[in-house]
C-alpha cells in the first residue's frame, strides 16, 4: 500500500511532536512544516528512515506554504502564539496563516484539513486570542469546506507551559496568584489521539470537536495540585482582575511574558467544554486523569531532599 503524506504546521512545538509521533506510529509520511528545521530534527527517529522529514516553511509566505502541501493528502495546522512580538500577531499567525494554509492544502487537492483552535474561541471575546482563533476557525472553513476544528482546553504534558511554569514559580516565590477561573484540563497523549482519529476518519470532515478532560478544576484547585506534588509551600492569594491586568502592563514588555493583558481578559471565563458539545468521547477517547500524568514530570521541582524514589 503507497504511504499516506500529511504536513503538520508547528509539529515542533508541544503539542505538534505527540501529533507527529502518534501519525508517523500509524505509518503516515510525515513532514514537518516548520521555519527551523533544525529545530524538528529530533523528530526523525520517531518513524523509519525517511518517514519523518523537517519541512522548511514559512506560514507568512504563500509560495512556502504551497510547497510544504504538495502532494499531502492531509494537512493538520497546529500553529498558534501566546502573545504578540513585533510582525509575529495574532491576526498574522492565526487567521492569515489559517487562511493560507487552508487555501493552499484545498489548491494540492489534500483529502483533509485539520484546524488546532482553543477552547473559548469567540469572535466577540474580549480577548484578542479568543477573538482571532475563531476568526481562524472561520478562515479555514471558507478556505476548505469540510475542516474539522478542534478545540483543546489547557494541555498539560512533561514539556507543558503551563503547570511547569507555576511549578517553577512556587520554586522562588512565597506566593502564587489564584484566579476565578475554571478548567477542563487535557493530556497531551488525548489530543494527538484525537488529531490521528480525526485524520483518518472523513466522518469527521466539518465537525468542530472540544477537547477537555475528566475534570473541571478551578485555578485554586489547580495551584493546590502543583504544591501537593513539588512539597512546596506558597500562599495561595486571589488576585484582583483589575490589579492582574496593570501588572501584565509592566510583565508583558518582558522577552517571554509570564502574563499580558490579553491573557487576564481570557481568565475572566472559564476554559470548560460547552453542553452538547462533540469530545473525545465521540472520537472513542478516554480521557485522562490528572493524577494519572502530573505527579511523573513535576517529580523534578520537588526539592531534591524529598523527590520521590525512583526504581531501576
Amino acid at each position: 500500500m503507497e504511504s499516506r503524506i500529511v504536513t503538520v504546521f508547528g509539529g515542533s512545538g508541544f503539542i505538534g511532536r505527540y501529533v507527529v509521533r502518534r501519525l508517523a506510529a500509524a505509518d503516515w509520511v510525515v513532514r514537518v512544516a516548520v521555519r527551523d528545521t533544525d529545530s524538528a530534527l529530533f523528530l526523525k527517529v520517531a518513524g523509519d528512515p525517511g518517514q519523518v522529514v523537517p519541512f522548511p516553511a514559512d506560514v507568512t509566505d504563500d509560495a512556502s506554504v504551497a510547497r510544504a502541501v504538495a502532494g499531502a493528502d492531509a494537512v493538520i495546522n497546529l500553529v498558534g502564539i501566546l502573545y504578540q512580538r513585533g510582525r509575529r500577531t495574532f491576526q498574522r499567525l492565526h487567521v492569515d496563516a489559517a487562511a493560507a494554509i487552508a487555501k493552499a492544502a484545498r489548491a494540492a487537492g489534500a483529502g483533509r484539513l485539520v484546524q488546532m483552535s482553543a477552547l473559548g474561541a469567540d469572535l466577540d471575546s474580549p480577548a484578542e486570542y479568543a477573538r482571532t482563533k475563531a476568526a481562524g476557525e472561520k478562515a479555514a472553513a471558507e478556505a476548505f469546506p469540510g475542516a474539522t476544528i478542534i478545540r483543546p482546553s489547557v494541555v498539560f504534558g512533561p514539556e507543558d507551559d503551563f503547570l511547569n511554569r507555576f511549578a517553577m514559580m512556587a520554586r522562588i516565590m512565597p506566593v502564587l496568584p489564584v484566579f476565578p477561573t475554571r478548567f477542563q484540563p487535557v493530556w497531551v497523549g488525548d489530543v494527538a489521539e484525537a488529531f490521528f482519529r480525526v485524520v483518518d476518519d472523513p466522518a469527521t470532515a466539518g465537525k468542530t470537536y472540544e477537547l477537555g478532560g475528566p475534570q473541571v478544576v478551578t485555578f485554586r484547585e489547580l495551584m493546590q495540585l502543583i504544591l501537593h506534588e513539588t512539597a512546596r509551600r506558597c500562599l495561595l492569594l486571589p488576585m484582583p482582575m483589575a490589579l492582574a491586568e496593570a501588572e501584565a502592563f509592566f510583565l508583558e514588555k518582558l522577552p517571554v511574558p509570564p502574563l499580558t493583558r490579553d491573557q487576564v481578559k481570557l481568565l475572566g471565563s472559564d476554559n470548560v467544554v460547552a453542553p452538547g458539545a462533540l469530545t473525545l468521547h465521540d472520537l472513542g477517547i478516554e480521557a485522562t486523569a490528572m493524577e494519572a500524568v502530573v505527579p511523573a514530570y513535576l517529580d523534578r521541582f520537588r526539592p531534591q531532599s524529598r523527590q520521590r524514589l525512583r526504581l531501576g
